[in-house]
């Protein structure tokens, strides 16, 4: 029986990355949620959500035997969305074309409060993955220093759009090309830092990174052999090592 324990900024962030580690979809686990997450302003001074995800084996667990334990609340949509009047606390089933427009209005309203009033989105859907891109002469702002504001409004973005589909959604968002340029610095950067390794004899640590820029450098150094890669610590905080090969 596989089975995983994740942290993450929020509930919906800890099962997804869960699910992306174990490879399978929403509906092949059973969810059980260990300890919720303390919301904060764009994820910030937050309490780390944690959860318990393991996969059905498909020979014990038939279809009508599921019970509620595999259905996991996320936050009451005033909670994430601005209310308006008339609003139903109870949200219908939407497709995902609908789920798209939620979230794009939940990324103009936070761009408003920030007082950014050209924000344009437009996004591009291959598969359950979608790419939300944004334009405004004030990007920089939605991008953050080292791209941390994108990071958590990214991870707020699909707490959005997880709420509204009808089926499990990756979201990625990207600022003028903010992704594929970070990339970049992520792989040159790697191949310093295993330089100085190697040069040193030591091990050498990053900063504490998103697990998708982890794994960019784990790539990045996936053929060398002279080098060993891991990572230490626990989301957010959660950074990467290199150590010479012994």
């Amino acid at each position: 029986m596989k089975q995983i324990t994740q942290t993450g900024l929020t509930v919906e962030n800890a099962i997804s990355e869960a699910l992306e580690k174990l490879q399978v979809t929403r509906e092949e686990v059973d969810i059980k949620v260990i300890q919720e997450e303390k919301k904060g302003f764009f994820g910030f001074g937050a309490k780390k959500a944690e959860v318990e995800i393991t996969v059905i084996e498909k020979t014990s667990l038939p279809e009508t035997e599921k019970t509620a334990e595999n259905i996991v609340e996320v936050p009451e949509k005033s909670e994430i969305l601005p209310e308006k009047e008339g609003q139903e606390e109870e949200i219908p089933a939407v497709s995902n074309e609908q789920a798209i427009q939620e979230t794009k209005n939940y990324i103009q309203s936070i761009a408003e409060g920030m007082k950014i009033e050209d924000l344009s989105i437009t996004h591009e859907q291959r598969g359950k993955k979608v790419n939300f891109y944004l334009e405004s002469e004030k990007v920089a702002m939605l991008i953050g220093k080292r791209g941390q504001t994108l990071n958590s409004l990214q991870q707020l973005a699909q707490l959005v759009a997880n709420k509204y589909s009808n089926q499990f959604m990756m979201v990625q968002l990207d600022a003028e090309n903010y992704r594929e340029r970070r990339q970049e610095t992520l792989e040159q950067l790697a191949d310093r830092m295993a330089d100085k390794a190697i040069r040193t004899g030591g091990r050498v640590q990053f900063e504490p990174m998103p697990s998708y820029e982890r794994k960019v450098i784990h790539q990045a150094l996936s053929r060398r052999l002279d080098i060993d890669t891991y990572s230490e610590g626990k989301d957010p905080n959660r950074y990467l090592v290199i150590e010479p090969h012994k």
